[in-house]
């Protein structure tokens, strides 16, 4: 840090107060209420859904945002979105104040301090993962320890130099989102020209096609409605949380003891290239066993074993995940909150394949090649925006420790070596 900076505790350069419950005693003023939900990823405020709600007068008087206020969450978050995400207020006009589970930081001196500055700085601190450690936990949600956070050093070089720095920031950053919205948009776009591709392999039907319904071709081994008990280690259990579109993951790593494993695979045993399905909590995500290892599947997934004599199981896995395959899906799905299938129901989707098996796997191979060209290009873009991402928390550690000397593009291309 640079020598002509200083520093202090947050809760000496700044007011918190805590955030806004509707209350019962009238009279009541109708206003906009920030919420949790309302924080969008670059810190700022998402206003599209602003809930308007009719609060004591009483208790806005004192909760009213101003043009400057930084919106702290200091209730919610989850397992993998710790508390702490900040939020700036800029709006000159309207009435507007923040839910419960947040607070407001309020700049006391603004000749001292530059609210753009200190916003910048505590999403930096959130974002570097400081946060996490001054969380607790009760009855499932997580409450930032205020006093903790309100110890946090505020780095404090000369008013002109915190704008200089807010200005280079923001231009890098804006750089930045370009690249990794046009990143984004390339990943949707791979995933977009594999669905077209799969829609014409089975809506054009090369050669002799026949069509059924998929609980006349495949045998289904469900063990949705059974929980069994879970270990520290074991027999790998695979669950709908592993399973994604065309690829099953190991987080999260369950278990269950070897010794009851054969007493409770009393409805049949998955093997290597089983189709798994998810039934809800997404409904139809579609992938194969890839493992020799024993394994346990678990609930919301069916198990979906073709006679290899009529269908191939790859090509099943391809004609499950096809687009005209999930409308027919989706439409039997039933459930309000969350969408779900019975296996009666699923067992009625009708499945068109070539009559002959052979031509099944010339397909399926097609198939396997194109996923694999759309798995490589994504992984490519994903790295891109994780890389873009690193760029920006490098650009914020020079900002704060009084390194952020160059021109916003020179910035960038400094933060990337």
């Amino acid at each position: 840090m640079s020598g002509a900076w200083h520093s202090k505790p947050l809760g000496e350069v700044a007011t918190f107060i805590n955030g806004l419950w509707k209350g019962e005693k009238p009279p009541y003023v109708n206003v906009g209420v920030i919420r949790n939900t309302n924080f969008a990823k670059d810190g700022s405020i998402d206003d599209s859904d602003v809930a308007f709600l009719d609060v004591e007068a009483k208790k806005f008087e004192k909760r009213k945002l101003q043009y400057g206020d930084i919106i702290l969450e200091k209730s919610g978050g989850g397992p993998k979105q710790p508390v702490g995400r900040v939020a700036l207020f800029e709006k000159k006009d309207g009435d507007y104040s923040f839910s419960n589970f947040t607070s407001s930081i309020r700049v006391i001196d603004r000749n001292e301090l530059d609210f753009h500055f200190l916003h910048r700085f505590l999403f930096w601190k959130y974002s570097s993962g400081l946060t996490e450690a001054m969380q607790s936990h009760s009855t499932g949600i997580r409450n930032l320890n205020a006093d903790a956070y309100k110890q946090i050093a505020v780095p404090l070089p000369p008013l002109a130099e915190q704008q200089r720095i807010v200005a280079i920031l923001d231009e890098a950053f804006a750089g930045l989102a370009i690249a990794t919205v046009n990143a984004e948009k390339n990943i949707k776009n791979t995933r977009e020209l594999f669905e077209s591709y799969l829609s014409s392999v089975f809506m054009k039907k090369r050669g002799e096609w026949k069509t059924s319904e998929l609980g006349r071709e495949v045998r289904f081994i469900d063990y949705r409605g059974k929980t069994p008990p879970k270990t520290e280690t074991g027999i790998r259990l695979i669950t709908a949380k592993n399973v994604k579109m065309n690829r099953i993951q190991r987080d999260p790593e369950e278990f269950i003891n070897a010794g009851v494993y054969d007493g409770w695979m009393t409805r049949g045993y998955p093997k290597k290239g089983d189709v798994l399905f998810t039934t809800e909590a997404p409904l139809g995500n579609v992938a194969q066993l890839d493992t020799d290892e024993t394994v346990v599947i678990g609930q919301r997934l069916i198990t979906m074993q073709p006679d290899e004599g009529g269908l191939d199981r790859t090509f099943l896995k391809y004609a499950l995940m096809s687009p005209p395959t999930q409308a027919e899906i989706h439409k039997r799905g039933t459930g309000a909150t969350v969408v779900g299938i019975k296996a009666s129901l699923l067992k009625q989707v009708p499945i068109s394949f070539p009559a002959q098996v052979a031509d099944q796997r010339a397909l399926a191979v097609e198939m396997e090649s194109a996923a694999e060209n759309v798995a490589r290009l994504e992984f490519i873009y994903r790295q891109k925006v994780s890389e873009l991402a690193a760029t920006k928390q490098s650009i914020l550690q020079k900002a704060f420790s009084g390194e952020l000397t160059s021109p916003p593009s020179q910035v960038i291309k400094e933060a990337a070596e």
